[in-house]
């Protein structure tokens, strides 16, 4: 039986991990029922010793915590890394909020979590004190319960509760990365959001099958519990103090008080923290270390991520260029335009890329029509599909020039789109036939942004038709030209181009819409027939010579880390024929 219990750990351990994939929700509701019953258990057995030796409730009185601090020894020292962990488990709670309401996690806590632990433990102290000396084994949760039977169900149910607690620490991990995540300071990962009322809950398949293996790991590295227990109450205090020293910087920065507040906060609940960390250092060599190594790996990913982004970001905003050198001094450079739309995408939603610039200098040409293209995700499940776009124009009317900021949702699918290129069409035919008619609110540098939408029908100024059908060849009076091919690219025929599935063409006779309209609105349609192009940026970061060993072990990191994460969220489906990647090296 000696062997059964680290496969047994194992098999559960792989169990819970294969069930995360099917959400909080559904796991919660799984496991709510196991909580209720296993803290009305451990009460009513907490209840049951009190009752039995109700000299316990004395045991209140501070008079015994200064009593144990005054005889403390090295032996009793030791005692407090023990007593940490009397609270493992409850404060993962709090760091479910993304999971959770805080109302909710607040009520349960204060009238179910803590009186159950407070009877639970005051019944294991009256057990202990009453029978002390008389067993090794007296100071068992399982051995305060008074018959067999029981005990059998305390293991069981103390098995199911184990499953909980993991699940909270699991669930927990999946916000904090994804919250890290978005502030830049942990590599893409694919976040999946299970639920459509709740933006924090989350399901991220590789931080998944990574903590699968790191516990595996773990679990059959030491094959002692007390090894884990102490990780475990390095890893409670560490966090606890962590969170004094960022709540005493919320005390002073964000609720503006005293510094003599926020310095007695530190100092009054961080010495008692200290107290009980050092404890736990006491047993650093007995499996405390391993935190220490995971913490450190961690810290180097995120410090060097966090430092290879800003050093990125701050590149592309100090090198864009301003909307003028494209409208205004490239002809004069001898740029030339020619047929087609170019789509650019691009993070900033200001100013023209550095990476797009980079191009024109190297090559001098580019498309008829222009579409800058940034996608940004709003904190709300779908964006309907009459508010997805922002659209605005770049300069004057005959550069062409157009920004599209495409508005997606956490719950949107904005992978494997096929009809992208024609609802952005769509759109800006729709954008322009605004402007005409209120032409006088569009005067900003880079024009008016306007929510816009469409659906690619015939409602639309564009009507969008099936190509290859006969109304479609009959109306439009354009080049018969079925690829999505650019001239910029490789016109050699093997090369694969996809047809279009849609075409535009213009309502045959519309009295509302005036002859310039009309033209801007035809050259659209002719810029779509004659080819389309995308343009994405690739950046390499590398260290000047000099620099010191810290700046360069923080950019190797960082490349590394950049090309074995994740690709960008959004992904469309372009055709490799119409795709072109930009280059760029960033020297740092």
């Amino acid at each position: 039986m000696k062997y059964l219990p680290v496969p047994a750990a194992c098999a559960i351990l792989v169990s819970l991990f294969m069930l995360q994939r099917y959400g909080t929700n559904r796991i919660s509701f799984i496991f709510a029922p196991i909580v209720i019953i296993w803290l009305m258990f451990i009460s009513g057995m907490g209840l049951y010793n009190i009752i039995c030796c109700p000299k316990i409730l004395s045991a209140i009185s501070p008079t015994y915590m200064f009593r144990f601090v005054k005889k403390i020894d090295i032996t009793s020292w030791k005692l407090l890394s023990s007593i940490v962990l009397c609270i493992a488990g409850s404060e993962a709670m709090f760091a479910d909020l993304g999971h959770f309401s805080k109302r909710s996690i607040k009520v349960t806590f204060v009238f179910l979590i803590y009186p159950a632990l407070v009877l639970c433990y005051a019944g294991q102290a009256a057990f202990v004190s009453h029978h002390l000396g008389t067993s090794d084994d007296v100071a068992h949760l399982s051995e305060s319960l008074p018959s067999i039977g029981l005990q059998h169900i305390f293991t069981v149910l103390s098995l199911f509760a184990s499953l909980v607690g993991s699940q909270a620490t699991i669930t927990a991990s999946f916000s904090i990365i994804n919250q890290c995540q978005a502030l830049g300071c942990f590599p893409r990962v694919k976040v999946i959001h299970t639920s459509d009322k709740i933006h924090g809950q989350v399901y991220i398949p590789d931080s998944n099958w990574i903590l699968m293996v790191l516990s595996l790991a773990i679990l059959i590295g030491f094959r002692d519990i007390s090894a884990l227990g102490n990780a475990t109450g390095l890893a409670i205090i560490c966090g606890m103090l962590v969170t004094t020293c960022l709540m005493s910087l919320v005390i002073a920065l964000q609720w503006e008080k005293t510094l003599f507040l926020s310095a007695f906060f530190l100092l009054f609940f961080g010495s008692i923290e200290a107290v009980y960390l050092s404890s736990c250092f006491l047993n650093f060599f007995k499996g405390a270390w391993c935190l220490l190594v995971l913490s450190s790996i961690f810290m180097i990913i995120m410090i060097s991520w966090h430092y290879g982004t800003v050093k990125k970001y701050k590149f592309d905003v100090e090198n864009k260029v301003a909307v003028d050198w494209l409208t205004d001094l490239s002809p004069g450079l001898g740029v030339s335009r020619v047929p087609g739309i170019g789509f650019i995408y691009t993070d900033i939603v200001a100013g023209i890329p550095a990476f797009f610039s980079h191009f024109i200098t190297n090559l001098p040409a580019f498309h008829e029509v222009l579409i800058f293209v940034s996608f940004k995700s709003v904190p709300v499940p779908h964006v309907s599909q009459n508010g997805r776009y922002l659209i605005g124009r770049i300069g004057h009317k005959e550069y062409k020039i157009y920004r599209c900021i495409v508005r997606y949702g956490y719950r949107d699918n904005v992978r494997d789109t096929d009809d992208f290129e024609d609802q952005i069409i769509s759109s800006i035919g729709e954008f322009i036939a605004r402007e005409d008619g209120d032409h006088e609110t569009f005067t900003s540098p880079e024009g008016r942004m306007i929510l816009l939408g469409s659906q690619v029908t015939e409602g639309n100024v564009l009507i969008a038709v099936p190509a290859g059908s006969e109304h479609c060849e009959t109306a439009v009076s354009v080049a018969d030209i079925e690829t999505q091919r650019s001239p910029l690219l490789d016109p050699s025929p093997a090369a694969s181009a996809k047809k279009k599935k849609v075409r535009f063409m213009l309502p045959p006779s519309s009295p509302k819409m005036n002859p310039s309209l009309r033209k801007e609105l035809q050259e659209l349609v002719d810029a779509r027939e004659s080819g389309t192009a995308y343009f994405i940026g690739q950046s390499h970061l590398t260290v000047r010579k000099g620099s010191n060993y810290m700046k360069q072990f923080l950019v190797m990191a960082y490349v590394f880390l950049d090309k074995n994460c994740r690709e960008h969220p959004v992904a469309l489906n372009i055709p490799h024929a119409a795709l072109l990647e930009v280059g760029m090296v960033y020297t740092i």
